[in-house]
């Protein structure tokens, strides 16, 4: 920039195409949504006998194991609408009740090795998580409401087990229709939200970085939109000295997001059935989930099984996403703790 000169102030357009919806749109075009018919579960079921014959474990398998002829053109149409649809695919129907439990992690590892790369979801190497509640003051074990976020992978996916007593609805918006709801009433706001802001690393940093990172909460970088928002890892840094203080803006930017998808004009509800699977494009959707109510006996409490998943099909990101994320279009991207040996299973004991 030439000395004297004041850099432009971008200008600001709504975001248009699939992955800006509402609640009431996205169910007028439900192609996200399909149900399993008996030759698809049988395929699966062919698929899981296949794997075991061939001495196959969670740790071993790969797609080529788990051979899905039809139900794997299913998931290769899941990717593209997760990708370059309105970011989030729903498989329903899996008699999540005629399986044991090992052959239900067996089934979702299976179909996720079809979709993506499973990333690491904390420092200690959990590749396919539990969701449950065992006492632990986190959203993911315990029953507390989740509040808006998104997850840092490309994509989250959720496998029902067992739905709670009562509650654990899940929750999803659109960040794309958040944003252009901000650029409407809030355009000030909006330019703050393309601004860095400093996470936590939650003490998972790789080796030599700093304890936290910048990115901002939006970006785009050619032609795609992008949402990175956990606002808990952001008032988590405020606890280093070093990392500046939020400002008012930051903070009123931050708590308008949370806003506006809390309004039931902008997220869905859905309760889970046992046997759904749920994928979210975490750079267009934003999820929570309401409180919920469990069973006292520990094995009819709600249990979904979480996936993080790098795309081969991912959008290129910003370079202002670079601290955390690799930017490039299909790399391996996303979690925590990336050389830790897999766990397929989060341990803890549950509460009763």
């Amino acid at each position: 920039m030439r000395h004297g000169l004041k850099a432009e102030k971008a200008v600001r357009q709504p975001i248009e195409g699939p992955a800006n919806w509402t609640a009431e749109s996205i169910f007028a075009s439900p192609q996200w949504i399909h149900e399993l018919n008996a030759a698809e579960l049988d395929e699966i079921n062919a698929a899981v006998d296949h794997a075991r014959r061939n001495g196959c474990t969670i740790a071993t398998l790969e797609a080529k194991d788990f051979p899905l002829p039809t139900l794997g053109k299913v998931v290769a149409e899941a990717r593209l609408l997760l990708e370059d649809g309105p970011g989030l695919y729903l498989l329903r129907g899996i008699p999540a009740e005629g399986f044991a439990k090992d052959d239900l992690r067996f089934i979702y590892w299976g179909i996720g090795k079809h979709l993506g790369t499973a990333v690491p979801q904390s420092a200690d190497g959990d590749v396919l998580g539990d969701v449950r509640n065992i006492g632990l003051d986190r959203i993911y074990t315990s029953n507390k409401k989740g509040h808006f976020h998104c997850d840092l992978s490309d994509v989250v996916g959720l496998f029902v087990l067992r739905p709670a007593k009562s509650g654990g609805l899940t929750q999803v918006a659109s960040s794309v229709a958040v944003h252009n709801e901000i650029l409407r009433t809030r355009p000030d706001l909006l330019e703050v939200l393309y601004q860095p802001f400093h996470w936590s690393w939650l003490g998972m940093q790789p080796a030599g970085r700093d304890r936290s990172f910048s990115q901002p909460i939006f970006t785009e970088w050619r032609g795609k939109f992008s949402c990175s928002f956990i606002p808990a890892l952001i008032r988590m840094a405020q606890a280093f000295p070093e990392v500046p203080r939020l400002t008012p803006a930051q903070v009123e930017a931050m708590a308008l997001i949370e806003a506006i998808s809390e309004n039931e004009r902008f997220h869905f509800a859905m309760r889970f059935e046992p046997g759904d699977l749920q994928f979210l494009n975490n750079h267009v959707c934003i999820h929570g989930r309401t409180a919920f109510d469990d069973f006292d006996e520990l094995d009819r409490r709600r249990h979904l099984l979480r996936l993080w998943l790098a795309m081969p099909n991912s959008r290129e990101l910003s370079p202002a996403r670079g601290e955390y994320w690799d930017t490039r279009s299909g790399a391996l991207r996303g979690g925590f703790g990336h050389g830790s040996k897999p766990i397929f299973e989060t341990t803890g004991e549950l509460q009763s």
